[in-house]
């Protein structure tokens, strides 16, 4: 489990900032627009973003939040190994997941926040 206050969340499109720590895409595409230079990123683990399938199916719609979670959560559990080293960054020193949606409260990397904090 990893300190809560070491995982930070923020849009690919804000500034880095110094107190981002390690800034970590947590997307399978890369954001539209955003330059690679201007990303500023310690690493791209696209690997456990959601499959398309469910990125598709869930288009960010609020009603489908519950349901994603739940479907995102159980795709994690598949990436063992990944959710272990960003733990063990975040144990180091604070982390940021960096993603691309519009909506900040429903998206991959605030459930990707809530597994490495509490499993």
């Amino acid at each position: 489990m990893a300190p809560k206050h070491r995982i930070k969340l923020k849009r690919a499109y804000d500034a880095p900032a110094g107190s981002d720590g390690k800034r970590i895409l947590v997307d399978r595409l890369w954001p539209r627009g955003l330059r690679k230079e201007d990303a500023n990123l310690h690493s791209w683990v696209k690997d456990i973003a959601p499959s398309n399938e469910l990125r598709k199916w869930f288009g960010h719609d609020p009603d489908r939040w519950q349901t994603f979670q739940k479907r995102y959560k159980t795709e994690l559990a598949e990436y063992g190994d990944e959710i272990r080293e960003l733990r063990a960054l975040a144990n180091s020193g604070t982390i940021t997941l960096v993603y691309g949606a519009r909506d900040e409260e429903h998206n991959n990397a605030v459930v990707l926040r809530q597994v490495l904090e509490t499993e």
